[in-house]
């Protein structure tokens, strides 16, 4: 849904306005809405506390979210600490870094909106995406399964670092980051116990990993996760030709992994199970794509170019280049 929805949006803001110049006049009036949505000259105490009660709402709702997802059949105990630098090839450090990045600057637009000078709003949304990222880790210091891991609140913080610093030093956000979830295809076998004569299957395991839905896996499935980094030519090399809403992007993921780290894993059931190595190895991705930067958009309607600022942490599908720890390099002509 969420990919049909990014290509609507971007055809409807890129159709021509057949007869626009003699139909519409030169200036119009902006309506109720694009007003609202206008962010403020000066302080304005009453979004203030429109933008605060929603913070707070939606800090609720996630932490509610999040519980919900992920905890709410884990075994508790004492907080505690784990280290799990080494687990699913560090594609959930790149999703650490990804996720409190985005939260950062969806806090600053709403610091902006109330009319917060941009350096106060700079590092206002910054500690706000530090306080949800930290949420996550302190409920995982209460998880039997995993522990307050530091090797994800360093990645917490380079996200945090990487909105604020580029706000602070050049008033903008040149360099972004996004997500793309494209699963690799992982075929259907049995698959062995250890140590017993009963089996699982690849299905079994990726749903009891992963989840049935779209929205689980699309949060859950490390295999189809792909975090990019996404350079905005324009803002870096001013001097170019090159449209102000093209970028390039550097992206990383990885594949075949059905456990956290290595091939064997306890089930659900509490038995041993194993996938062959040398069947299913897991292995590394990196790309190098094209991406669209939505908030670049000649566009001018308030309504349309929010909406297109509520998706813009969505990669734009496009041409990639693989290159992977196989050793085998593969050209994607259209990668979500």
């Amino acid at each position: 849904m969420t990919k049909q929805l990014l290509f609507f949006i971007l055809l409807l803001s890129l159709t021509p306005r057949i007869g626009a110049q003699d139909t519409v006049p030169a200036l119009q009036r902006p309506t109720a809405l694009e007003r609202f949505l206008t962010p403020a000259d000066t302080f304005n105490k009453k979004r203030f506390f429109i933008s605060a009660g929603a913070a707070a709402g939606l800090y609720g709702a996630f932490s509610v979210g999040l519980w919900q997802a992920w905890y709410k059949e884990t075994s508790l105990s004492r907080f505690h600490f784990f280290n799990d630098w080494h687990e699913w090839q560090q594609v959930d450090k790149a999703g650490h870094a990804y996720t409190a990045y985005n939260y950062s600057r969806w806090a600053f637009q709403g610091a902006r909106w109330t009319g917060m000078r941009r350096h106060r709003a700079a590092w206002a949304a910054a500690g706000v995406g530090m306080l949800l990222q930290s949420t996550t880790e302190v409920m995982d210091g209460f998880a039997a399964k995993w522990g307050f891991s530091w090797g994800d609140m360093s990645f917490n913080v380079l996200g945090c670092a990487l909105f604020a610093g580029q706000e602070l030093t050049w008033g903008e956000q040149r360099i972004t980051m996004k997500v793309s979830s494209d699963p690799v295809p992982i075929p259907e076998m049995r698959l062995d116990g250890v140590g017993h004569p009963g089996f699982t299957t690849v299905a079994r395991r990726r749903e009891e990993l992963f989840g049935r839905t779209y929205a689980e896996r699309f949060i859950k499935d490390y295999n189809a996760q792909v975090n990019w980094l996404s350079f905005n030519i324009k803002s870096l090399a001013p001097h170019t030709r090159i449209p102000p809403w093209l970028n390039i992007s550097l992206g990383y993921g990885a594949a075949n992994m059905l456990a956290g780290e290595g091939y064997e894993w306890t089930g659900k059931d509490g038995l041993r199970y194993r996938v062959d190595p040398l069947v299913l190895p897991r292995y590394r991705r990196f790309f190098l794509s094209t991406d669209i930067e939505l908030t670049k958009l000649p566009i001018k309607n308030r309504v349309i170019k929010t909406l297109l600022y509520g998706i813009h942490h969505f990669k734009f599908p496009g041409p990639a280049l693989e290159v992977n720890s196989l050793g085998k390099v593969r050209f994607h002509a259209l990668f979500w």
